[in-house]
């Protein structure tokens, strides 16, 4: 026997013991700018000689455990300054970093900023996000920024087409969408029927959009999260800035309340081009407006309170016989609390508000409906080391549901005042969320969601016979409306129905080099409430119902795989993934189904299942005076309801069908030029597969009357569509010697004036009586120019 051999045992323990026994301390603290003591989301904070690091979560606060030793620091975000600090680390220590943006100008990033470069280390996959002087370089339609035009940009992102509301994400459906503008739930994302979003990009601080791979802390929503936080306010100085422009123009002012301790924003915009119907004798109006508003106060190192809020109206009229009010309200308060060095909580209280008005006073009455909740939400993210973070937290929310409420607008109306059945309910969930760096090529992210959906009772519930509500017609082979047989009267704080979810989520990275990486991730989802929409695009009038008796709530999974690559260090970015998505309980409506005012909405549904694959690919350039990004998709979304049993038909004969936001091919491509400190250029190209719709087969008489037929359900597609925007943005050599700084931005929509199709119609021509096919196109070419200030 080797007599080394115990010494060596005896040097391996007092090796492995001293390296394990070796004194670690946090290093922990904030990160803001330092001209406004914003704080910063997605910093980077790097320790080179551990090649370890960590970002800043999203109220700018960090936390990394480290052993004992001297270090340097790295700070980095893109478009500031980069700091160097050294440290010696013998205790738990705090520190807080002031970055400052960088003066050279022309070489900074327009496509992203550091939260935007691909970090190919980190799990977390399907996720884009977009930075706001990116959205405000975007060409758009009438020279407005836009976030959710400029979002559909990027892969696995499309809408219904020129003036829709909404977006669907890797082919789902717009409610299937979480909008969150500082935690609150936005139910409608848009302003004058799609042409315009709710958001003000001048009071915006940071975007994100996930896919896929979505964290625990998100629920309720099948097919993505647009994560949206507001400003918080310079707390060292007063600032205004703003835009005026052809159709609307917008204000927003901050400053501190208690110089480096607290601060107030407040944001306005509003459209005004009704204003000038008249001069035209033009008696229909349509406009918007909205206000953001927030307040952050630092009470001490530990802890800080915000309280921020959006309110937002659209307006349109045709006369004063149809008047149409609809919008979102929110609020938020939150309290960041820093339990310990290594513990940050956020406790939030929330309320969401979406209301819908209609006037009718040719017909003598008012109409108004809606959604509220309320949601108390606690989250806490622990830092044990650099390897391992964990995210745990509470929510509950309750939901009121108004379908819609009838009064008479005048004594002499006739109308006589109904009150359709309002719904209650309450969704709780609870979570966990896990980032553990494995090894240095394996890093894992996950976790499990557990939500409860509760439906409350209600004024009247009906009953059926053998629990159907809907029925099926064996001789004429169509689907009809089932009587009630009885009607229940449950007391509030009695439940209807319960439902539970365990819903897991795991993601894992590959480091395969330095530059390189393949990603993986599975997602189960679950998502309680419904909008009732069986249009194209969804509308104002559209209304909310949550899951119950007769509607099952609907169920995600989502795998997804992905190769990630930076190039030329970091010059360049490609992006590819593949994903499929199985959805359980897509609700679908029967052939006339009216959603309209109906108190018994589960007599014309069924429960039925989606699917949608596909392939996405994104190159992005993100260093250069020459910036952008190109991004394809392939994809397929279908969905299917077949009969219940074996003498029913189901629709559309149980088969496959595709949905009304399948899209094959969706290609886009950004580009951005800084010529000069003066001039800079962009440009945006788009082509799209044409959206699904129906074609009449045939026809027959009836009475005298031609009635078309129409086959299988989303058998013919639209044209395809396509269009080009430039713009261009004149920043005057006079701004750097004033402190009033300005730019023109001057916009071209559709260069080549495309006439995409909204629809297509069919009718008979009354000179030749021949059936002819009429295609509908909201724009042409659009001109605009903007004019932006700050001082």
């Amino acid at each position: 026997m080797n007599k080394r051999f115990p010494t060596f045992i005896i040097l391996f323990f007092i090796f492995s013991f001293s390296l394990f026994s070796q004194q670690k301390f946090t290093l922990s603290g904030s990160v803001s700018e330092a001209s406004s003591n914003e704080t910063m989301i997605g910093v980077t904070i790097a320790i080179p000689a551990l090649n370890t690091g960590v970002t800043t979560n999203e109220y700018g606060f960090y936390s990394i455990t480290l052993p004992q030793g001297e270090y340097e620091i790295q700070v980095s975000y893109l478009g500031f300054q980069d700091q160097l600090h050294t440290l010696q680390l013998t205790e738990n220590s705090k520190l807080n970093f002031l970055m400052v943006e960088e003066a050279q100008q022309l070489e900074e990033v327009i496509v992203t900023n550091t939260s935007e470069k691909l970090d190919i280390r980190k799990p977390q996959m399907s996720v884009n996000t977009m930075s706001v002087s990116t959205i405000k370089k975007i060409p758009v339609i009438l020279g407005e920024a836009d976030v959710i035009k400029s979002i559909l940009l990027l892969p696995g992102v499309t809408n219904a087409g020129e003036g829709s509301s909404g977006f669907n994400v890797r082919g789902g459906a717009v409610d299937q969408n979480l909008i969150l503008l500082d935690e609150a739930t936005i139910f409608n994302s848009s302003h004058l029927f799609g042409f315009f979003s709710v958001f003000n990009p001048d009071a915006i601080k940071d975007i994100k959009l996930y896919k896929g791979g979505i964290p625990a802390r998100y629920g309720g929503r099948l097919s993505s999260v647009l994560d949206i936080f507001q400003k918080e306010g310079n707390s060292k100085e007063f600032h205004v800035n703003g835009g005026i422009g052809l159709v609307a123009s917008r204000l927003l002012v901050e400053g501190p309340l208690k110089k480096d301790k607290a601060a107030f924003l407040i944001g306005g915009r509003s459209s005004y081009a009704h204003i000038f119907l008249p001069l035209f004798d033009i008696d229909n109006t349509a406009y918007f407006y909205d206000l953001n508003t927030k307040i952050n106060f630092k009470l001490n190192e530990n802890n800080n309170i915000f309280l921020s809020g959006y309110f937002g109206r659209d307006v349109f009229s045709i006369s004063d016989s149809f008047v149409n009010t609809y919008g979102n309200a929110v609020g938020n308060f939150r309290w960041n609390h820093l339990l310990s060095n290594k513990l940050f909580s956020n406790l939030s209280l929330i309320y969401s508000d979406y209301y819908y008005g209609l006037k009718l006073d040719f017909v003598g009455f008012d109409w108004n409906s809606g959604i509220q909740n309320f949601n108390v939400k606690y989250d806490l993210k622990h830092y044990i080391n650099d390897h391992l973070q964990i995210n745990y937290g509470l929510n509950n929310i309750y939901y009121r549901f108004n379908p819609g409420k009838i009064a008479p607008s005048n004594s002499n109306s006739g109308i006589v005042e109904d009150q359709l059945i309002q719904k209650y309910a309450n969704e709780f969930a609870a979570y966990i969320d896990i980032e553990h760096e494995i090894t240095p090529e394996l890093s894992l992210g996950y976790g499990l969601r557990f939500s409860n959906f509760n439906r409350l009772g209600q004024d009247e519930v009906n009953l059926y016979e053998n629990d159907h509500p809907i029925v099926f017609n064996t001789e004429l082979q169509i689907y009809q409306e089932a009587d009630p047989i009885g009607v229940l009267n449950p007391k509030r704080n009695e439940s209807l129905a319960k439902f539970n979810n365990f819903e897991p989520r795991i993601s894992l990275s590959y480091t395969l080099n330095s530059e390189s990486s393949v990603k993986a991730s599975y997602s189960r989802l679950a998502q309680y409430l419904h909008l009732l929409s069986n249009t194209n695009s969804p509308t104002p009038l559209d209304v909310w119902t949550p899951s119950g008796t007769f509607i099952k709530p609907q169920l995600l999974d989502q795998y997804a795989i992905g190769y990630f690559q930076n190039l030329k260090e970091g010059y360049y970015s490609v992006e590819t993934e593949i994903f499929y998505k199985d959805i359980q309980n897509r609700i679908d409506y029967v052939d006339g189904a009216n959603l309209i005012a109906n108190d018994a909405i589960e007599q014309v549904i069924l429960n039925g299942e989606a699917r949608a694959y596909g392939l996405e690919f994104l190159l992005r350039k993100n260093i250069g005076k020459l910036q952008g990004w190109l991004a394809y998709t392939l994809s397929k979304s279908e969905q299917r309801t077949p009969g219940r049993n074996a003498m029913e038909s189901g629709i559309n004969n149980g088969a496959w069908y595709n949905t009304p936001y399948d899209k094959t091919h969706d290609f886009s491509v950004y580009g951005n030029y800084e010529l000069n400190s003066k001039w800079s250029f962009n440009t945006n190209f788009v082509y799209q597969t044409g959206q699904p719709t129906n074609y009449p087969i045939g026809q027959y008489e009836f009475q005298g009357l031609t009635v078309p037929y129409y086959g299988l359900r989303n058998k013919e597609r639209l044209p395809s569509y396509h269009r080009m925007d430039v713009s261009a943005t004149l920043t005057p050599k006079k701004n750097q010697f004033r402190k009033l700084q300005g730019e023109w931005v001057f916009s071209l929509y559709n260069v080549y004036s495309r006439k995409n199709a909204a629809s297509i119609s069919f009718r008979r021509n009354q000179d030749t009586n021949v059936n002819e096919a009429v295609r509908t196109s909201i724009f042409g070419i659009v001109p605009a120019v903007t004019y932006n200030f700050k001082f």
